[in-house]
Parts: C-alpha cells; structure tokens; sequence
C-alpha cells in the first residue's frame, strides 16, 4: 500500500483518532446534491408505488430504472469516457443508503450498478465497454449477476455449469442454471460463472446477452421480503456465447466473482443506515402522535431506550461505511492510471479491505434487522400490519444478512484476513500482542483521560487489547485449527466488529468535538459513549466465554487478573445518556447529527 495508507485490519493495531476518517459530516456539494437527487427520486417515484411495486405490475420495475438512469443514478461509478459520472465510491454508497427506504427497488438497482455492472468495468476490454456500459449508465440494458447455482451457494466456485469451446472456434456453449438471480427476468446482459471444459481450474465469466439462443428464464421466486424485485432461475441450455463475451480471461472467474462482492458488501451496509434513518424519523413521528396514560409514548423509558438504541446503530453503520469507502478510494485514487498493471492493483486495492467491507456488512445487517425489530415494537399491534411502514422494512431486511455473501461465511472473511496478514507479516498483529501482554504485567493498560471521550477512548483501546489477548490464546491452543473451529472463529471476528465499530466512531467524534466543540457535538457524544460502553461489556463477555472454552483450570487462573484489567467497567450513566438521546431525537423528529 501507498505511505499513509493503512492495510486492511489496522485500527486493531493504531490508536483510535490516530488518523483522520471520512465521515458523513464530510460530504462536499457534489456529493450532497447527488444525495438529494437520489433522496427527492425515492420520495417521488419509489415509495409512492410500494404496493405496485410489491405486486410486480408489470413493466413498472423497468421503467424505473429507466427513469433512475435519465437523471443519473445508475451511472455514478461507470467511467465518463463510456457514458458514466466517474464519481468516488464513497458517492456510490451514499445513493445507495439514499435509495435504500423503498427495498424491492433498491435491490434491483443494486443488483444492476454494483455486481452487475462492476465486473465489465474491471475486467472488460475495450470493446465490451464500448457495447455495453453506455446501455448500462442509462438502463436501456439492465444487469444482472449469475453466480448462485443448487450446489453453489457458500462454495460459490462449486459451479456445475460448464462452457465448451465449438468446434468452429467461435462460440462458448454453454449449459447449466442458476438460482436466486436478482433481476433474472427483468435483465438484459447478465455477467455469468462457469467453468470451461467442467474444470474447475478454469473458471470464467461470460457476458450473456438475453437475446443469445438457448437462454431463458424460471418463473419467479415467491419471497419473504423484497416482493417487488425480480429473482429467478435462469437456464442455459447450449447457449451460445460468442468467444468475445468472455470477460476477463480463462481461469479468471473466481477473482471476477469475489473481488467484485467486497463493493457489493460495502453498498449493502450503507443502505441499511439508510433504510434504519428512514424508518425511524417515521417511528419517531408515531411515537409523539400515540398517546397513552395521558401522555405521548416517546416519553416513556422503554420506548426512549429502543429509539436511543436505533440512532446509536445508525450512527455506528453510516460511520464504518463511509470510513470503509474512503479507505478504498484512497487506495485507488494512489494508482497512477497508466500503469501497465494498475488493473491488478486495483483490484488488490479492493481486497486489501476486505474485512473491512465484511464488517460493514455484517453489522449494518444486523443492525437494521434491531432497529427495524425495535421500531415494530414501538408501533405495538400496528406495527405488525401492512399499514405501517416497520412490518414491510422487518420483511424486507431479512435477506441482507443472506445475499453478499452470508453473514457467516463474512465472519469467517473478518478473523481469517486478519490472522493470514499477520502471518504474511502484513499487519503487525503479532507485535501489539507483545506489547500488549507485556503491558499487561507492568498493569499499564488504558485508563481513561478527563475529557468528554476520556472514559470511551479508553473502553475502546481495553476492547482491543482483550481482542488481540483472545487471539493470541485461540491461536495458541487451536494453531492452524482455529479457522476450522468456527465457533471459535465466530467469537473472535464478533470481537473484531465490535472493535472497528468503537475505533470508528470515536474518531469521528473526535472530529466533530473538534469542529463544532462539545454542545454543537451533543448528540453525537452522547451516542459514541453509549456505544462504546455497551461495546466494551461485549467483546468482554466474548473475551470471558471463549477463553473458558478453551481453557483449562490452570490457564483460567492466569486469564482472571488479566480480565480484570482489561474488562473493569467504568461510570457511566447510560441509562440517563439514553433518555437524553431520545429526547433530542424526539425533539429533532429524525436521526441527524
């Protein structure tokens, strides 16, 4: 990586507020206004036909996307020179999360500008851009991306579907299915994995256009959530791709496949900010409307905890997510344009904040799937009907913490790129556990400094500190195992979410007291300190429970004064905290800092 960019996985390693992040107060004009436009089309054209939009009338989804690319939503990250904007990625997640209230929608144009669209500008020659991206940046073809198949779902390479090479030379035929397909029969071109000849080794991906002989599509799945976008098989059957469709080259499939998901991981995570914001100003505006025992409902402690709880979620998401993002950019921005190689380094880029990307997508998943749980039980018995907006969000949301990847297999992608940086000695892992156990015996663990983030900073230097503790004992009793035992695995990367959510959002109200001083900073404080002193109770249970599991009664003595040290609750109020945050969110009516 370039100086003063740091490898995935660092903030385990740096001090928090050691550098300067992007954060969601840092959007310039540019940014902002693409964020209105996306924000007054959703308003406009989405939310407004949910019900039609959930019953697929037909041709009603198409025309959207068409409408979306008129004013250039699908073009935000396709290159100027083939039709697009070229903007950075951190304005490719904010259309997203700004998209993101009506979800059906949101899907299907997500499916189309990231993993849709993103393999042809990675990996397409010359020729393939100039067909296809122009049709693509305005929805005059819709995109779609094919990799799911019966037996490839987590083994996502498993592919059954195989490409032969004709006789003549001129064609792949191709023959197979697909499974789950957002946009299966509503897409145009869609970028399809296989493996040529049935080997595995030679993996690809091909360019299938609808109109090729030998392709259709299965009637659609009928979904939990998400009604409105289009998911369907997809059958290949001596399909005739011809030989300058293939993208990228023979045995690239598998780099095709995965480099783009770490983008699509990324925009899935913003999203959910945006859809938590969007439910909970709704939330918020019921909860001053519904009045029981003489007084409206946001009044009452419980009520105030959940919509405390809601906004400290969201302010962590939309802090990891932007963060994440301009990490990326950073890293892209870095590569000279004409470099021979800066194709492959691009992509490295991409990968090297992997778990990064992973987080974001685990937490901001999980974390909609809580707000929206909390939000429908605020609105009581009418939360549970189609009338009011929490049920459809709780049905929708579900799936985020399935497609990108599952949460699970994204667990393991957290703790395994860690702990393989640190053994290829890329990440200097191994050395802050040195120092962290020997500060251990010195008892120089953090305390907290008298300041307003004095006691936060603090809890989120001790989360790491028992975080790389219980990474040194796991890897001591499990060795090579430990990804193989993935409850185990499942803990660790629990903790190092934990630990990039508290790193995070402390720095960026570092920022903000910074910028505004400690009232303009108010309610941010007040979320970052409830955040971080629930977080550090966590990833200190976490801390507790594994090292039991892995101990025995003689190692358990040695953990004892050690956890005393790192996992000692401060002071904190947090129960008055909440009431406070509520009642500025109340007063507000929506989550802004």
């Amino acid at each position: 990586m370039s100086e003063g960019i740091p490898k995935g996985g660092s903030f385990l390693v740096e001090k928090v507020g050691s550098r300067k992040i992007f954060t969601p107060d840092n959007f310039n004009d540019e940014q902002k206004a693409m964020a209105e436009t996306a924000s007054k089309f959703c308003e406009n054209e989405m939310l407004p036909k949910r019900e039609q939009i959930d019953h697929k009338e037909k041709g009603l989804m198409p025309g959207i996307l068409k409408k979306a690319g008129e004013i250039g939503l699908l073009m935000v990250s396709i290159p100027t020179e083939y039709g697009g904007l070229g903007m950075d990625k951190k304005t490719f997640v904010l259309v997203g999360e700004c998209l993101s209230p009506e979800a059906s929608t949101f899907v299907t144009m997500a499916a189309h500008t990231c993993i849709g669209t993103q393999p042809l500008i990675f990996f397409g020659n010359e020729r393939q851009k100039q067909k296809y991206l122009p049709k693509v940046a305005t929805g005059e073809m819709i995109a779609a991306y094919c990799l799911t198949e019966t037996g490839a779902g987590s083994d996502a390479m498993g592919l059954k579907s195989k490409a032969v090479l004709s006789p003549d030379g001129k064609f792949y035929i191709l023959n197979g299915g697909k499974q789950f397909i957002t946009n299966g029969a509503i897409g145009d071109l869609y970028t399809v994995f296989a493996h040529i000849d049935g080997d595995r080794k030679k993996a690809a991906a091909f360019l299938v256009e609808k109109s090729f002989p030998g392709f259709s599509f299965g009637v659609e799945e009928k979904k939990m959530g998400i009604k409105g976008s289009s998911t369907t098989s997809l059958t290949f059957e001596d399909c005739k791709v011809p030989v300058e469709n293939l993208l990228g080259s023979m045995g690239e499939g598998g780099k095709i496949a995965f480099s783009v998901l770490d983008l699509g991981r990324l925009q899935v995570g913003g999203a959910c900010a945006g859809a938590a914001k969007w439910l909970l100003k709704q939330t918020i505006a019921y909860g001053k409307e519904r009045i029981q025992f003489k007084k409206p409902i946001v009044e009452f402690g419980m009520v105030q905890r959940m919509m405390a709880d809601c906004a400290a979620l969201i302010y962590a998401i939309e802090t990891i997510a932007y963060r994440s993002a301009d990490l990326i950019d950073l890293a892209l921005e870095a590569i000279p344009a004409g470099e021979a190689d800066a194709h492959a380094k691009k992509l490295q880029a991409i990968g090297n904040y992997a778990p990064e990307c992973s987080v974001v997508k685990v937490f901001g998943s999980e974390g909609l799937s809580k707000a929206a749980d909390m939000c429908l039980q605020i609105y009581g018995g009418y939360g549970f009907t189609e009338e009011y907006p929490a049920e459809k969000v709780a049905r929708d949301c579900r799936v985020n913490r399935i497609f990108e990847g599952t949460n699970e297999i994204n667990r393991q992608i957290v703790i395994g790129s860690i702990i393989r940086a640190a053994m290829k000695n890329e990440l200097p892992l191994l050395q802050q556990i040195g120092k962290v156990m020997e500060d251990l015996k010195k008892d120089a663990q953090p305390k907290p400094e008298k300041s307003p983030l004095g006691t936060a900073i603090a809890q989120v230097e001790l989360s790491k500190w028992l975080t790389l503790y219980t990474i040194n004992f796991a890897f001591q009793k499990l060795g090579e195992k430990l990804m193989d035992e993935q409850i185990a695995a499942e803990m660790l990367a629990e903790m190092v979410i934990e630990c990039y959510c508290t790193d995070s959002v402390c720095a960026r109200t570092i920022q903000l007291l910074e910028s505004r001083g400690e009232k303009g900073a108010e309610f941010a404080l007040l979320l970052n300190n409830i955040w971080c002193f629930e977080s550090h109770q966590r990833v200190a249970d976490l801390a507790r429970r594994l090292l039991a599991a892995l101990s025995n009664e003689a190692e358990i003595a040695v953990h004892i004064p050690n956890l005393l040290k790192m996992a000692k609750p401060f002071p904190f109020n947090f129960i008055q905290a909440k009431h406070k945050a509520a009642e500025m969110l109340a007063a507000q009516g929506e989550y802004k800092i």
